[in-house]
């Protein structure tokens, strides 16, 4: 029998790698409900067409990565590779259009059939924010001030740098489309096959093409800035004059485009170089046109997301798990009361261990492995006095304890952590 793995592209969260993770959801959750954002959690499949219509057929995610099966019912069902997707669905099939404006945040698991490498798993877990029904531009101010206060708040805010540019309105952008057109069809020929069935029906791709001949050309091509009419460039002062007001330093990067056409005005990405290739750590833009590409009302809307396993990878050690006490019953009549006082313990906030088996000096051994701050010994004697031992496991130090004066007695460990 083949010895049992798992999947290419999945891993397993053991529970300093949860820890991790629950350190970044942690700081991510309270860090967008100060801001009066609710949490949303959809589907972890939706029916492929969902994804379809959002993610554009010719895209890599739609054409190489999604993870897509027909179910028991003959349905064409995807598990979902991003939030946006889903959430903006629940905004139509729920009704929630009639309560706008919403802001909403999502903490769960995405699927993309990609070539692992670091940073990069076919399972992996995002973070998002997405805001709907708010046009101006201080919804995107708010949006990258949290991503920046993310990172701000894990430590990372001096290992990114944020990345930001424009693509202007729906008549900036067919001004500019077209203009692409002209400049790529002149060099159709030595463009890559991918960026050749693009051309025709999503040039704006092209830019994100990773084909070295592509990349030459589109070094040449035309910059989108030269394509904005008035109202685009205002909108993007707005914003940058939003974050400079914030103290959030950022850099324009003119190449920054996303190639789907109801995105519009701003587009960002925090940016490091620990990563390796996978540079990006979070990524968001303006998407004003998607809610009505999907068959809902004209809605405005803007959002990011970022990976938790590459923010994971980044930040030091979160702060250290509580360190229990550890419940040592001595001999057989100790059990029953050890296990009754464990349970009080435990209700009253404590964090309490105690072992199913073994002699005294084995359940003191797994209290250190465990980096115990204190033991409780209870015996035949400690019963016969209605008293427990308290040893300090950092000091040797230890006190006989009346029983009922034991979680006084320890509510100096309450918070000891590692």
């Amino acid at each position: 029998m083949a010895k049992l793995q798992p999947v290419r592209g999945t891993h397993d969260l053991l529970p300093e790698d949860c820890r991790r993770h629950r350190h970044i959801a942690e700081v991510f959750r309270a860090l967008v409900e100060q801001a009066g954002f609710g949490e949303i959690a959809t589907p972890i499949f939706e029916f492929t067409e969902v994804f379809k219509r959002t993610l554009g057929e010719t895209s890599d995610v739609v054409s190489k990565e999604m993870y897509t099966f027909t179910d028991r019912g003959g349905e064409e069902i995807t598990l979902r590779p991003e939030y946006t997707a889903g959430i903006v669905r629940a905004l139509i099939s729920g009704g929630l259009a009639q309560s706008l404006p919403l802001k909403f945040y999502a903490i769960g698991p995405m699927f993309r059939y990609e070539r692992p490498q670091k940073g990069r798993q076919r399972q992996f877990h995002q973070l998002d924010v997405e805001i709907l029904g708010v046009p101006e531009p201080q919804a995107d101010i708010e949006v990258i001030a949290l991503a920046a206060g993310l990172l701000e708040r894990l430590g990372l805010g001096g290992k990114t740098v944020l990345e930001i540019n424009t693509l202007g309105d729906g008549d900036s952008r067919r001004a500019y489309r077209a203009a692409l057109v002209d400049y790529f069809t002149a060099h159709r020929d030595v463009l890559s096959a991918d960026s050749q069935a693009r051309l025709e029906r999503n040039p704006l791709r092209i830019l994100d093409s990773k084909d070295k001949g592509d990349r030459e050309l589109v070094a040449g091509a035309p910059l989108f800035s030269d394509y904005l009419n008035a109202a685009s460039q205002d909108f993007f002062a707005a914003v940058c004059d939003g974050l400079e007001a914030l103290g959030i330093t950022f850099e324009r990067n003119q190449r920054l485009v996303r190639g789907l056409d109801y995105y519009s005005h701003t587009a960002f990405e925090f940016t490091t170089d620990l990563l390796g290739a996978q540079s990006a750590v979070i990524a968001g833009g303006r998407y004003d046109g998607l809610v009505e590409q999907m068959g809902g009302p004209p809605t405005a809307g803007i959002g990011w997301a970022c990976g938790i396993e590459r923010l994971a990878m980044m930040i030091g050690e979160p702060p250290g798990a509580i360190r229990p006490l550890a419940m040592v019953p001595i001999g057989a009549a100790a059990q029953r009361p050890a296990l009754v006082l464990t349970h009080e313990l435990r209700r009253k906030g404590f964090t309490v261990d105690m072992g199913f088996r073994g002699n005294p000096g084995k359940r003191l051994k797994r209290a250190n492995r465990l980096d115990a701050c204190a033991a409780l010994l209870l015996g035949e004697d400690e019963l016969a006095r209605g008293q427990i031992t308290l040893r300090d496991l950092d000091s040797g130090e230890q006190s006989a304890v009346d029983l009922d004066q034991v979680a006084a007695r320890v509510e100096r460990y309450r918070d000891s952590r590692r």
